[in-house]
């Protein structure tokens, strides 16, 4: 073991501590190194009262430079905003059917589109717009209300079966489970399931419901399931379901019924953002 030198005549004191009976020296800090330090506590201190820093309540110390990072953004959107308000007017005034004709103002729509999509819509529809179970495909051609810009445009301005919107698109399957027996219900799903060409569960109850489906779904469906887009019925002779066309979860449709809600975007996007959208989705394949 290494003999720990004694302490010399003018060394300065040590901190106290003793690590194996090493001690260390309390020497002071560099002057540069406080300096420097302070300097950052100042700099700290004035940077909270320029600038929004302490949470309070439900806000925070605003600053005295009254700068906020929402103000920064909304300048920025409301240039963008003035830049595009030219545009944005052909947008309004154009007949929706033509917009696709005039090659400048059918390129912005889209590209503005797609960011309203991206921003408002694909959180149901999904980013490419292909759906899920509960939120339709917007990709085919099975449109409950029609794939048409117009339809497209007052699908969307609207919504369907909301209670924001006095113009909203409306339609309510009835819940067959308080019209139906057990039974029946079971006839009618598994004759649904060979209109789109099917193997039923039970061909017997397939037979038996087609009677029943005449009596209570034909006014909507259609005698040949067809659908019907002026009252939102789906067609069922396709293999396209938006909740799903297997035997158990038309047992659930046909005794529960579905009640699918969109909210009506006018509300919250200005006319030439539900037109740009309406085109963009018109475009995708799907619209008609």
């Amino acid at each position: 073991m290494s003999k720990i030198p004694p302490k010399q005549e003018g060394d300065p004191n040590t901190t106290g501590h003793s690590w194996d009976g090493i001690e260390e020296f309390d020497n002071p800090m560099p002057r540069w190194w406080l300096w420097t330090f302070y300097l950052t506590i100042i700099w700290g201190i004035g940077y909270t009262l320029a600038y929004p820093a302490w949470p309070l309540v439900s806000s925070a110390t605003a600053g005295l430079l009254g700068y906020s990072t929402r103000g920064e953004v909304a300048t920025e959107i409301a240039a963008v905003q003035e830049a595009n308000a030219g545009i944005n007017a052909q947008l309004v005034s154009a007949e929706l059917t033509e917009i696709a004709g005039d090659a400048t103002l059918a390129s912005y729509a889209v590209s503005s589109g797609a960011a309203v999509f991206r921003t408002y819509c694909s959180q149901c529809h999904g980013s490419g717009a292909a759906g899920a179970v509960g939120y339709p495909n917007l990709l085919d051609d099975d449109w409950l209300w029609g794939g048409d810009i117009e339809n497209i445009h007052l699908t969307i301005a609207h919504g369907i079966r909301n209670e924001d919107d006095d113009d909203a698109r409306y339609s309510q399957m009835p819940a067959f489970g308080d019209l139906l027996e057990e039974e029946e219900i079971a006839q009618v799903a598994n004759y649904v399931m060979t209109l789109s060409g099917a193997e039923p569960q039970d061909a017997t109850l397939a037979a038996a419901g087609a009677e029943l489906f005449a009596d209570n779904c034909s006014a909507c469906h259609g005698e040949a399931g067809l659908g019907d887009i002026e009252q939102g019925a789906p067609n069922l002779a396709d293999a396209i379901w938006l909740y799903g066309g297997d035997y158990d979860t038309l047992v659930e449709t046909v005794t529960y019924s579905r009640y699918g809600v969109m909210p009506p975007w006018n509300q919250r996007l200005s006319e030439a953002q539900v037109r740009a959208v309406a085109l963009y989705v018109h475009q995708l394949g799907g619209g008609e």
